[in-house]
């Protein structure tokens, strides 16, 4: 079966058949499709969309393209749980949910990706560890799992090997917003992690893939679907990335900022309300708690008294980062070298920021990728960003640049000014938890 013939059979406006799905994705693992096909077949169905069938088909296709994993030999006393977002700026609600869950009882073995255009991706957070190790074997993966209950890697070289391959292409490709593409790469992720349960954190705003609630209700729709067409218990909530999540942007600030709040420490409350809700969500899927208040008490527990911060910290030694990383994280962690203080120039209220612009900022500072081959450096970003609603003055501090010198340091400054609107008005707050989705 030509690829050129599949891709003018989907370019032209047809439904792929199950035989086409396979040979795409089969030309995908075994690189049979060239770098130029596969990124024209991305763009077919980015631009034509695909039927609920194709979705489906390209979902199981991509799962069985590599090793499905099976938790039943492990005998692990708690269910296997994880959560996926579809993306976000400031977005590290993964770092502090796994090792709430594992706290809780759980055992999280999450598989997360990089950078995908303006936000941030969770390995690349993790790659500022100095020694973790983000990409693993499976059984080095199940040793991290029973030693610390979670464990958030990079997908091996056997599971969905045909996504990682697709996922980079639509990095670079400019065909990351499908909702297709989307359900398809994250299912097929978690089908084949063996998962037990599954919540999904759909962002909706001027920040997310999904910039409307229509398309944000329509993408968590099909992802619940999909996952209960095979067998996985998820729910989605809906949520709200209008501004940048937290109050930093960037992989060693992020993972900071994760720190702070399971150390119990002050944090932003979009972020914690955001963890809280998503955490307690797995709890009740697996069975864990009974009740949504029982869940909420849950995680509260762990979080005040440690033993979620120490399982974070098992993690990291289990997959080679330093022992003594939660006590020492200023030492381990990396610094830029330049700290500009972006700061207002009037006096009102925060109204606005242009959140997927400030994305793609950290992105030109060095903190994400151009091109899928590109080095990402771990010290740049922002911190101490403020938040819609808050009353500023002039000279107020509205934000922290991170910058490997000091020319790109005031450059993004001035840029920064530029996406952030203080009005003479207060702005009414939206609410970080929008909606909630799940099975019939």
């Amino acid at each position: 079966m030509l690829a050129q013939e599949i891709i003018r059979h989907k370019r032209d406006g047809h439904a792929l058949d199950r035989a086409q799905i396979d040979a795409f994705v089969n030309g995908l693992v075994d690189a049979s499709w060239s770098e130029a096909q596969a990124a024209a077949m991305a763009m077919a169905l980015f631009l034509k969309g695909m039927t609920d069938a194709e979705t489906v088909g390209l979902t199981h296709a991509m799962t069985r393209s590599g090793e499905v994993l099976d938790w039943a030999s492990a005998a692990l006393p708690g269910p296997v749980l994880d959560k996926h977002s579809t993306g976000g700026v400031g977005d590290k609600v993964s770092l502090a949910l796994a090792p709430i869950v594992a706290a809780c009882g759980g055992y999280v073995p999450m598989i997360s990706g990089r950078g995908l255009g303006h936000t941030g991706g969770t390995l690349d957070k993790l790659d500022s560890i100095p020694g973790y190790q983000t990409a693993v074997s499976t059984s080095r993966l199940h040793d991290a799992l029973k030693l610390a209950g979670c464990a958030i890697v990079g997908q091996t070289g056997e599971l969905a090997p045909a996504d990682r391959r697709l996922y980079a292409i639509r990095d670079v490709t400019g065909t990351v917003e499908s909702t297709p593409l989307i359900t398809a790469s994250i299912l097929s992720k978690k089908l084949a992690a063996g998962l037990q349960g599954l919540v999904m954190d759909v962002k909706v705003g001027n920040g997310a893939f999904a910039s409307n609630l229509r398309d944000a209700r329509a993408l968590a729709q099909s992802l619940v679907q999909v996952a209960q067409g095979a067998g996985l218990p998820t729910r989605a909530l809906i949520t709200d990335m209008n501004q940048v999540l937290g109050r930093s942007a960037g992989n060693a600030l992020e993972i900071r900022e994760a720190l702070t709040l399971l150390q119990g420490g002050s944090c932003e409350p979009r972020l914690l309300e955001l963890t809280r809700a998503l955490s307690a969500e797995l709890l009740l899927i697996g069975g864990l708690a009974d009740r949504i208040e029982d869940a909420l008490a849950r995680v509260a527990t762990v979080l005040a008294d440690g033993s979620a911060l120490e399982r974070f910290a098992r993690m990291v030694a289990a997959l080679g980062g330093p022992s003594d990383f939660v006590e020492r994280a200023d030492t381990h962690l990396p610094t830029a070298p330049v700290q500009f203080a972006v700061r207002a120039t009037r006096r009102g209220w925060l109204h606005s920021m242009a959140t997927r612009e400030i994305g793609l900022l950290v992105v030109e500072l060095g903190g994400g990728r151009r091109r899928a081959s590109d080095a990402v450096d771990p010290r740049v970003g922002l911190s101490d960003i403020a938040s819609i609603g808050q009353p500023i003055e002039a000279g107020a501090l509205l934000a922290t640049v991170h910058a490997a010198d000091p020319a790109s340091a005031e450059s993004a400054g001035k840029r920064l000014l530029q996406l952030i609107d203080v009005s003479d008005t207060e702005s009414p707050l939206t609410p970080v938890l929008i909606d909630r989705l799940a099975a019939p």
